[in-house]
């Protein structure tokens, strides 16, 4: 089939329409405003690629246009839809899509509030290393995979995302994703625009354990609001922590450039693990994957060794973009309080003696609304500074978008030094006087005013070494 992506820089997109490109459909793509890494990375996949939308871009003969969910695409009013309409053209979702070109596949969902991109993408690339030729869409990029998505001729491991399929489709991704087993990270009240209640956000997940065949396994972290659930599930279940539980936990961490840690599982097994990966979450992440693929018996311990100890992570979650700067630029995925909260905990765990600055963006719809200001009350405990960049406005309509200023007075009034900037020129000044013994962590699931591409450069010029050795 022909099919067109319109939106086809979102993580997810681009990771589906890889994957049908290896079951022998042609892809076309189109997107706008888009930026690093996503847009280079697009830009590299061989395909054609249309950087801005038009009628014009739509291949003869389309059987299918795939539209992305993101409020700048303009839905019903995006000159490709309409094309694709007049065509008589099928117009549906990537969530659609990819639930109906796997089905019949034997599947495993990756989901919770947070973890996902990296549980899935490890659970990959171990399958990879181990021989294995499993199927994967993962939302985010990981140099230790090919592709963010691939067909494979084995089992597939799907992200499975909570967020609503379209604006006309209220419900949760990977609702329509007919898992066979489950990985669930975690379960933490999230995506408020869509989910103003706990119990709403819930909601989907208990759908999604009560969906799981009883031949399933799911495999769950210990924590209470997963614990009150589990019962929904017909699958055996399997549960794991970073502290001691019945199932599988790490023990004796040592935190350093390469992570070190015991996971210990049934019956005593006890199996030494080695990380480049940073904070206690990723231990967390570990724990959580290395208790599925051996409970499913899918690789040996040698190759869960093997495979850990090679995985370089995903992009956008705590990368060193310094090379030679003595003060290292980190960038974190702060697209919600869980994400930024471990960031910021990861830093001070590996840079315990450093002041840490924070560069942060609010760019999701949660962090932008007022019904979740409080999050600023406590988010960036820990840093010695903040620099907080204007939240876009796209889709500011649909919600209750908080102003620049509001969002800067409320971290303000949590007694967090904070400072307003309103473009990458600004920012990059407040940051060129630093001492020299600092920690930079940049956060935000967006462009950051295209800080994460330039100031690096002007870090390793102004501190690199030996001047702040």
């Amino acid at each position: 089939m022909r099919i067109h992506f319109t939106g086809i820089a979102g993580a997810g997109m681009s990771a589906v329409a890889l994957m049908l490109r290896d079951a022998g459909h042609e892809i076309s793509g189109s997107d706008e405003d888009v930026f690093p890494p996503m847009s280079t990375y697009v830009e590299g996949l061989g395909f054609p690629f249309h950087r801005r939308f038009d009628a014009a871009n739509l291949p003869a003969n389309l059987d299918i246009l795939i539209l992305g969910t993101s409020a700048k695409l303009g839905a019903e009013s995006n000159p490709e839809v309409i094309e694709a309409r007049a065509r008589g053209a099928r117009v549906t979702t990537f969530a659609e899509m990819l639930g109906k070109v796997t089905s019949g596949r034997l599947t495993t969902v990756v989901a919770g509030s947070f973890g996902k991109s990296t549980c899935t993408a490890l659970m990959a690339h171990i399958l990879l290393q181990a021989g294995a030729d499993p199927g994967w869409m993962v939302g985010a990029i990981s140099p230790s995979l090919p592709a963010t998505g691939h067909w494979g001729g084995g089992d597939v491991v799907l992200e499975g995302d909570e967020y609503i399929v379209s604006a006309t489709d209220r419900r949760s991704k990977f609702a329509l994703y007919h898992p066979d087993h489950l990985l669930l990270t975690s379960l933490v009240h999230d995506h408020v625009n869509v989910f103003p209640t706990f119990a709403e956000y819930e909601s989907p997940f208990l759908d999604l354990l009560r969906g799981l065949p009883a031949q399933g396994v799911a495999v769950m972290r210990d924590h209470p609001a997963i614990r009150a659930v589990a019962h929904e599930t017909r699958a055996r279940v399997v549960w794991y922590d970073t502290a001691p539980c019945d199932g599988w936990f790490s023990r004796d961490v040592v935190y350093g450039e390469t992570t070190r840690f015991d996971l210990i599982g049934p019956g005593g097994r006890k199996i030494p693990l080695t990380t480049q990966l940073l904070g206690a979450h990723n231990v967390e992440n570990i724990v959580g994957v290395a208790a599925f693929l051996l409970e499913r018996e899918l690789v040996s311990e040698a190759a869960l060794v093997a495979g850990l100890a090679s995985f370089a992570g995903i992009r956008r979650r705590l990368d060193r973009l310094t090379t030679t700067s003595a003060v290292p630029v980190i960038e974190g995925f702060g697209s919600s309080y869980e994400k930024a909260h471990s960031a910021i905990g990861a830093m001070r765990l590996h840079y315990p003696s450093r002041p840490l600055v924070v560069v942060f963006e609010p760019h999701t719809f949660s962090w932008r609304s007022r019904d979740a200001l409080s999050w600023y009350d406590t988010v960036f405990s820990g840093a010695s500074r903040v620099l907080i960049c204007p939240p876009p406005v796209h889709g500011a309509d649909s919600h209750h978008q908080s102003s620049h200023e509001e969002i800067v007075a409320r971290t303000r009034a949590a007694g967090v030094p904070v400072e307003a900037v309103a473009s990458r020129e600004q920012a990059t000044t407040a940051l060129s006087n630093l001492k020299g013994d600092e920690v930079v962590l940049l956060l935000s699931s967006g462009p950051l005013l295209g800080l994460p591409d330039s100031l690096p450069p002007v870090f390793d010029r102004l501190y690199g070494q030996p001047a702040y050795a």
